[in-house]
This record gives C-alpha cells, sequence and structure tokens, in this order.
C-alpha cells in the first residue's frame, strides 16, 4: 500500500499529478480541492494517496491533507459511490462543504454534481451522517500539510487555460456542453487553469 509520497510535481494537468520521488514518477488523480493547494511545477510537495487495484488498472489518487483521503475512503465505501464518483464530489465541494450538504439534509446540491442522481444523494445523506461525525471531530483544527518554496514565480498564463479547464471537466464526469458552457460562463481575460476550474465548478452549483 502506498500511503504518501514526497516529492517534486513535475506535470500538472487537472485532474492528474505527476510527482518525482528519487526518479521515480507517480502518476495520481486529485479532487480539484486538492489540486487547487500543490505548489507550482517543480516544487516540492506532501501527499497522501490511496491505491486501487482492478482487474484491468491501477489507480493511484492523491490528497493534500489525510483528512481529505479519510473522506474519500468513506464515500466510495458508501453503496453505489466508486473512486470516480468520489473524485467528483471532492472536486465540487470541499470536505466541509459536502459535511454541511449531509447536516442539511441538501439533496438539491448533491444533484447538481454529474453522476449523482436523486437516489444517490439520498443514500449518502443516510450512510454518511453518523461516519462523519468522528472525521469531521479527527480534522477540527488540522492545517494542510504541503511543502511550498516562498519564492517561486507564478507560472505564465497559457492560451491554453479554456481547454485545460474543459478537458478537466470532462475528466470529472460533465458532458461537454455543460463542460463548455460553464468554462465560457466565467472565463475572463488573464485566468489561469486552475483558476477557471475553481470559477467553473462553482457555477455550476
Amino acid at each position: 500500500m502506498i500511503g504518501r509520497l514526497q516529492g517534486v510535481i513535475i506535470e500538472k494537468q487537472a485532474p492528474e499529478v505527476l510527482i518525482d520521488v528519487h526518479g521515480v514518477g507517480y502518476e495520481l488523480q486529485m479532487p480539484m480541492t486538492s489540486f487547487y493547494e500543490l505548489p507550482e511545477l517543480n516544487q516540492s510537495a506532501i501527499i497522501y494517496t490511496h491505491f486501487v487495484v482492478r482487474e484491468d488498472a491501477q489507480l493511484l489518487y492523491g490528497f493534500i491533507t489525510k483528512q481529505e483521503r479519510s473522506l474519500f475512503r468513506l464515500l466510495i465505501k458508501a453503496n453505489g459511490v466508486g473512486p470516480k464518483l468520489a473524485l467528483t464530489i471532492l472536486s465540487g465541494m470541499t470536505a466541509s462543504e459536502f459535511v454541511g450538504c449531509v447536516e442539511r439534509d441538501d439533496i438539491a446540491t448533491l444533484v447538481k454534481l454529474p453522476g449523482v442522481g436523486k437516489k444517490t444523494a439520498e443514500r449518502l445523506l443516510v450512510e454518511m451522517r453518523d461516519k462523519l461525525k468522528s472525521l469531521m471531530e479527527a480534522s477540527s483544527g488540522s492545517e494542510r500539510e504541503f511543502v511550498l518554496k516562498s519564492n517561486f514565480t507564478p507560472a505564465a498564463v497559457e492560451n491554453t487555460a479554456e481547454e485545460d479547464a474543459i478537458a478537466a471537466l470532462l475528466a470529472l464526469g460533465y458532458k461537454p456542453a455543460q463542460a463548455s458552457k460553464a468554462v465560457s460562463g466565467v472565463f475572463v481575460d488573464g485566468m489561469d487553469s486552475e483558476t477557471l476550474i475553481k470559477a467553473a465548478l462553482k457555477s455550476m452549483l
């Protein structure tokens, strides 16, 4: 089991990340809430991981905090929720926002996420209510643990910010028309892809 990686971020293409650990490159998929917290390329980071082995693939999922990983693990234990859907849920809202939905029985917000129908939302609210109490107690007062040099220079904004944002939304399960409409609706000249993805996700909730 690979539980934690510390290395240098060498590629970032949401929601995928490539981290170099002593010459070995690990490919990870990350929820956007964690992806936003990553340092720039060629900077050091600590990422907590969850390893999934399937008949046709071996997948590594990454998280900035242990609490986010714990929530991911709780989600994939819920009936009808696999790693891809759990990744989508944690990309569309933070852990605290998800907990808020559960506490308020907020089905309306959950069903706006791709792949979450009314029945899945209702099941999540029931199954996650008790499980989340211990998780939030453990996460109270915790801080994000990643290493970031203070003197990095922000990466230049690429002309492909819109394309990168749409590609990220498609990878998270959104339909092409939905992703394109969300991105074009919030795009402002000068936006980088990460800011654009975040704004597009927020606009759909």
